[in-house]
């Protein structure tokens, strides 16, 4: 591992792992069944100081390191549970933080570090998707409000936020990335309507949601930020976004691998353990060597993020690679399992299912290969 941790990050990961085998992992199963966590649960995560320790401690945190992040999605990637906490803590309240005043820090951020506010981010729409400068969502100054209205779609943690960040129109330059403001509308708000829970391939714990606004007033203070400069806090933010994507990808293509060795090596056919045949042995060597370049990949941009780096194309090369390989290991270990791959109660059939947006989310994998593109001058 290139990543240093101290004795103060592995007291960190025991007290995590304690805590998700706890209160977590003995009802994930029926969280996922119900798609639903419930709300005690993000309480909870609060308590022990797992949601957005970075923060300074004047707002709920302990001011700590983004290695943090990544012990988390490693501890419940291998504890095998999928609630969006990383979304919230690392993705979201981010931008409440480096583009908030003074006084909507102290209004919300306190409440995102107890679990007493989940946070969303609503970018998406019917039609527009990864172009977000054609986004249709408007926001209408009428004196200390505005009159927002739109549809978001695939919103995760949508059902269950408090707070969501909504991506939206509010001016007409002919130049469409200069009309986006980001706009914090809060759990309440006349007009705000979670319009359904969408049933999803994968990842049935997260709340994903369909998003309404009908003349729906928010605010004027809750203006996130400067008015017209919504895109470029988005594009700030994506790095750290396609980062956190990538460590979940890596954390599952590790856990995925590691399932597939063990049966490997216990599954017998023709009176031999099923790893000792030449091509399952050769796919599992194809699998460790992808993993763990992977994993070296992964943990240098962590460490040079950490540092301040700017790497938009390098994040942009690990989010479609390593989500590429998560699901080239998720198809792999899934024919090794056979017929009993295709079993949900076999781990590995819902992993095949979570993986398969690793390629989606956070900017499409083409996406991704188009930002590579432009900045290697083609």
């Amino acid at each position: 591992m290139l990543l240093s941790y101290t004795r103060e990050h592995e007291m960190y990961r025991e007290s995590l792992r304690k805590f998700l085998q706890k209160e977590v992992v003995p009802y994930f199963r029926e969280w996922e069944k119900d798609r639903q966590v419930p709300r005690e649960v993000w309480k909870a995560f609060g308590r022990q100081g797992f949601l957005c320790p970075w923060l300074p401690e004047e707002y709920g945190g302990s001011g700590v390191g983004f290695e943090y992040a990544l012990i988390l999605i490693e501890e419940m990637s291998r504890a095998d549970v999928d609630i969006p906490i990383s979304l919230h803590s690392e993705v979201v309240v981010p931008y409440l933080y480096s583009y908030g005043t003074d006084e909507q820090k102290r209004r919300w951020l306190p409440g995102c570090a107890s679990g007493d506010l989940i946070t969303a981010v609503a970018m998406t729409e019917p039609d527009a998707g990864s172009d977000l400068a054609a986004l249709r969502t408007t926001a209408v100054r009428d004196v200390d409000t505005y009159i927002l209205n739109g549809q978001k779609v695939f919103i995760t943690n949508g059902w269950d936020c408090d707070l969501v960040i909504v991506a939206c129109k509010t001016g007409n330059d002919p130049k469409p990335h200069r009309n986006i403001s980001l706009l914090v509308v809060e759990e309440g708000t006349p007009g705000f309507i979670k319009a359904k829970k969408l049933n999803k391939m994968g990842r049935h714990s997260e709340g994903t949601a369909e998003l309404v606004f009908e003349d729906c007033r928010v605010p004027a203070r809750n203006l996130l930020g400067q008015e017209g400069k919504g895109f470029y806090y988005l594009m700030e933010k994506l790095q750290q976004e396609r980062l956190i994507a990538s460590m979940g990808s890596l954390c599952a293509a590790e856990k995925m691998f590691q399932e597939g060795l063990e049966y490997a090596k216990t599954r017998r056919a023709f009176g031999q353990p099923i790893g000792s045949f030449q091509h399952n042995s050769f796919k599992l060597a194809e699998m460790a060597t992808e993993v763990e370049i992977a994993r070296t990949f992964v943990e240098r941009l962590v460490m040079e993020h950490i540092q301040g780096r700017e790497l938009v194309m390098e994040a942009s090369m690990a989010k479609w690679w390593v989500s590429e390989m998560a699901n080239r290991v998720a198809a792999q270990v899934l024919q090794l399992h056979g017929g009993y791959g295709y079993m949900e109660e076999y781990p590995i059939c819902r992993h095949y299912q979570n993986v398969r947006v690793d390629t989606i989310y956070a900017g499409t994998n083409e996406i991704m290969k188009s930002i590579i593109a432009k900045r290697l001058g083609l």
